[in-house]
């Protein structure tokens, strides 16, 4: 399906009846990898599931969107469809969305209610970087700085570019030059001081080989958000939906009230 929001052609999922329910991915996904957790999810809710600004069939933000911009995004697809108040599962970068929109930082007076939440392999604390790291990142912005001279840009116009490429992460590499300032941006908010302004019931599943959120983060969410239980499944890693899809929707569905 596909709806106007914020003068971009948005496409969503939509599937069963009740209460509403919102499905919020992970960078770089599209939608529809979410399609068993959107499956079960249906069984109890109304569930409405966009693909963000940039992921899957969604084009790019007009400009690069930090936390903020995507939590923008959400509430008028929220608007949208008339959804005030519902049940929302994130995985990752969706979940930067659902600490920020959650918490109404930035959004007096926010026009939607989370009565209930489901997080998987969360984004949004920000690590202080080791020692190494930061004598890489040193190094890095002084050969940055040299092949950002007007003089160096003109002999050899692709250097910078290059740099960037083999120092950024497999998710810099994958995006296009607008997802990739949204990524910059968007991975250096540091969401943690909103922890424990996140009061809504929230259940934290977490795959115990998980190397790109590390479980560490799903511990330490379980400890700063009041309402919050973290269940680790093993033998997962950060999709811990797919590694380990049997048990991860037994545990939804059971968070839910279903019975699989």
């Amino acid at each position: 399906m596909e709806i106007n929001v914020k003068g971009l052609p948005v496409h969503y999922a939509e599937n069963g009846d009740g209460a509403d329910a919102l499905v919020l991915q992970g960078w770089g996904t599209g939608i529809n990898l979410y399609d068993p957790i959107i499956d079960t999810l249906a069984e109890k809710y109304h569930v409405c599931a966009p693909d963000l600004p940039g992921f899957g069939q969604t084009p790019e933000p007009p400009e690069p969107w930090d936390v903020d911009g995507y939590a923008d995004f959400v509430l008028a697809f929220c608007e949208k469809l008339g959804i005030t108040e519902c049940f929302v599962f994130a995985h990752s970068f969706g979940a930067r969305i659902v600490i920020d929109v959650g918490t109404g930082a930035g959004f007096p007076g926010i026009p939607l209610k989370i009565n209930k939440i489901a997080l998987t392999g969360a984004a949004g604390i920000r690590h202080e970087p080791s020692a190494e790291a930061k004598k890489k990142a040193k190094k890095y912005q002084r050969a940055k700085k040299f092949l950002s001279s007007a003089p160096i840009r003109l002999l050899f116009p692709n250097a910078l570019e290059n740099l960037r490429m083999k120092h950024g992460s497999a998710d810099y590499k994958a995006a296009s030059p607008m997802m990739r300032q949204v990524l910059v941006k968007t991975v250096n908010e540091d969401l943690s001081p909103l922890l424990p302004k996140c009061k809504a019931e929230t259940l934290l599943m977490w795959g115990r080989n998980d190397d790109a959120t590390p479980l560490e983060d799903g511990q330490r969410m379980e400890k700063e958000m009041p309402q919050a239980a973290l269940v680790i499944i093993d033998n997962a890693g950060h999709f811990a939906f797919a590694d380990q899809q049997y048990l991860f929707m037994r545990v939804l569905a059971a968070y839910i009230g279903l019975s699989l």
